[in-house]
């Protein structure tokens, strides 16, 4: 019987890993992640057939209900999971290990770990048999062609603020777009509650808005508009400073300590990535500059977790957000 498109992939992994880094794979270090993941037990797709998506990379050919699914980002994860697939393996941040708190034990449960994200262990991944995976070209483009060799992969061009149509391509990946139209009417749905639950449009539109990630090893980011925060916050109809305007490429305004009183707004979200002590978060937040803010002098400062905030970059994450979001602005009265 002639081998599909799906099938040789398997057989081209081994030659092109082994050239690409020496990995050395083994068949009989596979283990079953069981009916708890998003496989069944059973590796191969084909017999439900194929269709083609569209994708950072060109056209890819990938399985119609995909069965073992591996995510390289938080924002692929976030997706499958929103969606209702567990995949059978994900990648960790570089700073922390296990998967982003906001998400439940439950829901992560027999998920495999694969290495950071941005530098997946690819003998992992290949252990776990995907037939699919899940990715983005800004995180794992110089890896295609040794992803692909292992299963079809999707990738996106980036992440961050084009976590929507990002969205939507994982849906037509995994075969779930009226799960994923289910997710966006409900997001819409949320924003619109909370918005009201603020004050309104005009009260929102008046009330300025920042946030400020302090960065082990960097300087400290006041995050612009185009993000994935900074998208969360324009559906909601928030005011942003000035400043925000002045963010590189739309991203980041980034200032020194000694600068930070550029962060001025009404209400300031704060978070951390790293080690707070080697990001100056404390030492910038008992300055005399932080504490003349308008947000610090009318105890309107949060501290928010940068996993979710920042990192979660999906439906569910925001949906959290937002809730987190509500509950803190009404606590500032």
């Amino acid at each position: 019987m002639t081998a599909t498109p799906l099938t040789r992939r398997r057989g081209l992994a081994l030659g092109v890993l082994s050239l690409a880094g020496a990995l050395t794979l083994s068949a009989c270090g596979f283990s079953e992640s069981g009916g708890s993941a998003s496989g069944s037990g059973d590796s191969g797709s084909d017999a439900a057939g194929t269709h083609t998506v569209k994708t950072a990379m060109g056209d890819v050919e990938v399985p119609a209900h995909p069965k073992r699914v591996v995510v390289l980002d938080t924002g692929e994860l976030d997706s499958a999971l929103t969606l209702g697939v567990r995949p059978v393996g994900a990648t960790h941040s570089a700073s922390e290990d296990g998967f982003p708190s906001y998400l439940p034990a439950s829901a992560t449960k027999g998920i495999k770990e694969v290495g950071e994200i941005a530098n997946p262990n690819l003998e992992t991944v290949a252990s776990l048999k995907p037939d699919l995976i899940l990715t983005s070209k800004v995180r794992d483009g110089d890896r295609y062609e040794q992803l692909r060799a292992i299963a079809p992969t999707v990738m996106t061009e980036s992440t961050g603020t084009a976590w929507k149509e990002n969205f939507q391509l994982h849906a037509e990946a995994l075969g779930k777009q009226a799960e994923a139209k289910e997710a966006v009417a409900a997001y819409d749905a949320h924003v619109a509650k909370v918005t009201e639950a603020i004050g309104g449009k005009k009260k929102a539109a008046a009330t300025e808005v920042n946030f400020v990630r302090f960065v082990e090893g960097a300087d400290i980011r006041i995050y612009g508009k185009k993000n994935y925060i900074g998208s969360i916050l324009a559906d909601l109809g928030v005011g942003r400073p000035a400043i925000t305007d002045k963010a590189k490429d739309g991203f980041s305004y980034d200032v020194s300590p000694e600068k930070i009183d550029l962060a001025d707004a009404d209400v300031v979200f704060t978070s951390t990535y790293g080690d707070p002590a080697k990001a100056g978060t404390d030492r910038t937040m008992n300055s005399g500059l932080w504490k003349n803010l308008r947000a610090s002098k009318n105890g309107k400062v949060f501290k928010v977790d940068d996993r979710l905030w920042i990192a979660g970059i999906g439906y569910t994450a925001a949906d959290r957000i937002l809730d987190e979001f509500q509950a803190k602005m009404a606590t500032a009265g």
